[in-house]
C-alpha cells in the first residue's frame, strides 16, 4: 500500500482508519473487552448455564451495538469529513466506513468468546487468516482504484475478519438458552459495568491517535501523517505481536487469581520477563536498522519517519515493561482507578504531541510518546504497589538493567558514529542481546515446548542442553 499510495495517501489510510476504530469504541461500549472477563469467570465456575447466558448475552449485544455504531457513522459522516478533513468531499467515504465498523464490533465479540474460553491457537490463526485473506483482496483494490479504493479496503479487510472470527466461534458448543428479560437485564448490565470503562479507555486511546494525527496535517502536511503513520505502524508491529500473544492468556489467568496478591504478583513478573526477553532483541534491532525496515517496508519518500521510528522504539520498551501492570487494575475491577490513569496518559500525550510538533516538528511525535512512558511506568507502578504490594522481581531488575543501558547505548550511537559503524555496532548488540535473551528463555520455558525447528536450533547452537527425560 505504501509503494502503492505513498506517504499521502498512507496519511489518509490513518485518519479513516482513526475514524472507524473511534466509531467502534464509543458504539461498542466496552463489552468485547469485558465479555473476555466475564467468559474468563463464568468458565472458572464450570456452570454451563452461567456460560450459556454471558456468551448469548454477549453475542446479541455486539450485533446491536455493531449496528448503532454503523448509524452513527452514516449521520455523522459529514460533519466528522469537515472536522478531519476541513472539507465535505470525503462524506461518501466515511459513511462507507459504517460496514467496517458493523463488521468489526461483531467480529471482536466472536473472537472475545474464542479468547475467553483460552483457545489460543484457534485465536492465532483467527487473527492471522483474518489478516492474510483482508489483504489478499484489499490489495488488488489499492491497486486499481488508488486512494479512491483506501475505504473500501478497511470494509473488505473487516468482512474478513468476521468470516474467520465466525469460522472459529462456531467450533465452541455453547447450551441453547431461554433468557427472561431480569436475565438479559442482569447479564447486559455486568457486562456494561465494566464495559463502560473499556470503552473509556478505547475511546480516549483512538481519540488520542485520532487528534494525534490531525495535529500532524494541520500543523505539517498529509505526507507528514503519513510518515507518522508509518513509523508508528512499524514501531508498534514487533511489541504488539508480544503484547497480543501475552495477553490472550494472561488476561484470563489473571481474572482467575485476583484476589491473591501473591499469586497476581508472581504471574505479572513471570509476563513482565518473558516481555522484556522477547522485546529486548527486536527494539535493538529496529533502533539499528531502521533506515532499511522503512526502506522495505515502505520507500525512500518516508525516510523522515526513521527518526520518529527510533524515539517510538524507546517508548514501547518502557511499554513492555508497565503493559503488565496495568492489567492488575483490569483483573481486580479497579474501574475508577483504570480510568483516571488511561484518562490523565491520553491527556498527557495529546498536551505533549502539542509542544513536540511545534518545537521538533514530526520528530516531536516519537519523543513526545517516549516522554509519556517514561511518566507512565512511573505512575502505574506507584499505584499497583499500593493496591496489591507489587514489586518488581530480582529477575526482572537484572533484565532491566541490562536491557535499558544497551538501548540507550544503540539509540544514541547513530548521532555520534557514521551510519555504517553504528548499523555494525547496532548489529554486534542485537546479537548478543538475542543470545541472552535466548538463553534466558531456555531456563523459564521447557526444551520441549518450543517448536522442533526452533528445539534443534537452540540445541546445535548449545543455548540449552537436550531434554533426556522421558
Amino acid at each position: 500500500m505504501a509503494l502503492l499510495l505513498g506517504p499521502a495517501g498512507i496519511g489518509l489510510f490513518g485518519l479513516y482508519s482513526s475514524i472507524c476504530d473511534l466509531t467502534r469504541s464509543v458504539a461498542g461500549l466496552g463489552i468485547n473487552s469485558s465479555g473476555v472477563r466475564q467468559i474468563a469467570e463464568a468458565v472458572g465456575t464450570g456452570d454451563a448455564q452461567r456460560i450459556a447466558r454471558t456468551v448469548t448475552t454477549l453475542r446479541r449485544v455486539a450485533l446491536y451495538s455493531g449496528a448503532l455504531g454503523a448509524l452513527l457513522l452514516l449521520i455523522f459522516s459529514k460533519p466528522l469529513s469537515r472536522l478531519t478533513f476541513g472539507n465535505h468531499e470525503h462524506t461518501e467515504a466515511v459513511a462507507l466506513l459504517a460496514l467496517a465498523v458493523f463488521f468489526g464490533d461483531v467480529s471482536a465479540a466472536q473472537g472475545a468468546l474464542v479468547q475467553g474460553m483460552r483457545r489460543i491457537s484457534d485465536l492465532a490463526r483467527m487473527s492471522v487468516l483474518g489478516a492474510l485473506y483482508g489483504t489478499l483482496f484489499s490489495i488488488p483494490i489499492i491497486y486499481f482504484f488508488r486512494e479512491r479504493g483506501v475505504v473500501p479496503s478497511l470494509v473488505c479487510v473487516a468482512a474478513m475478519g468476521i468470516l474467520t472470527s465466525w469460522w472459529y466461534a462456531r467450533k465452541i458448543k455453547v447450551e441453547r438458552v431461554r433468557l427472561s428479560m431480569r436475565q438479559i437485564t442482569d447479564e447486559t448490565g455486568a457486562l456494561l459495568k465494566l464495559g463502560v470503562v473499556f470503552m473509556a479507555s478505547v475511546l480516549m486511546m483512538m481519540g488520542t491517535a485520532y487528534l494525534t494525527r490531525i495535529i500532524v496535517l494541520r500543523k505539517i502536511n498529509l505526507e507528514a501523517a503519513g510518515c507518522f503513520q508509518a513509523a508508528w505502524t512499524l514501531g508498534g508491529y514487533y511489541i504488539s505481536f508480544i503484547l497480543q500473544a501475552m495477553g490472550a492468556d494472561f488476561y484470563p489467568r489473571l481474572t482467575a487469581v485476583a484476589n491473591d496478591h501473591a499469586e497476581c504478583n508472581r504471574l505479572v513478573n513471570e509476563q513482565a520477563e518473558v516481555g522484556l526477553l522477547l522485546a529486548g532483541p527486536g527494539v535493538i534491532a529496529t533502533l539499528t536498522f531502521a533506515p532499511l525496515v522503512m526502506q522495505l517496508f515502505y520507500a525512500s519518500e518516508f525516510w523522515p519517519a526513521v527518526e520518529v521510528l527510533r524515539w517510538i522504539c524507546l517508548g514501547m520498551t518502557l511499554r513492555v515493561a508497565s503493559w503488565p501492570m496495568g492489567f492488575i487494575l483490569l483483573a481486580k475491577g479497579e474501574r475508577k482507578l483504570f480510568f483516571w490513569s488511561e484518562f490523565l496518559s491520553n491527556v498527557l500525550f495529546v498536551g505533549l504531541v502539542w509542544l513536540g510538533v511545534g518545537f521538533w516538528g514530526l520528530k516531536g511525535t516519537g519523543i513526545a510518546f517516549f516522554e509519556l512512558y517514561v511518566v507512565y511506568w512511573i505512575g502505574i507502578y506507584v499505584i499497583v504497589r499500593r493496591l496489591s504490594g507489587f514489586r518488581w522481581s530480582s529477575a526482572n531488575r537484572r533484565v532491566m538493567l541490562l536491557l535499558a543501558p544497551t538501548v540507550a547505548v544503540v539509540f544514541a550511537s547513530w548521532y555520534f558514529l557514521s551510519n555504517l559503524a553504528a548499523m555494525i555496532f547496532g548489529a554486534v548488540m542485537t546479537l548478543l542481546a538475542g543470545i541472552y535473551s535466548l538463553r534466558m528463555l531456555c531456563t523459564l520455558i521447557p526444551l520441549k515446548r518450543f517448536p522442533q525447528l526452533a528445539r534443534k536450533m537452540i540445541i546445535f547452537f548449545r543455548l540449552a542442553q537436550p531434554d533426556t527425560t522421558v
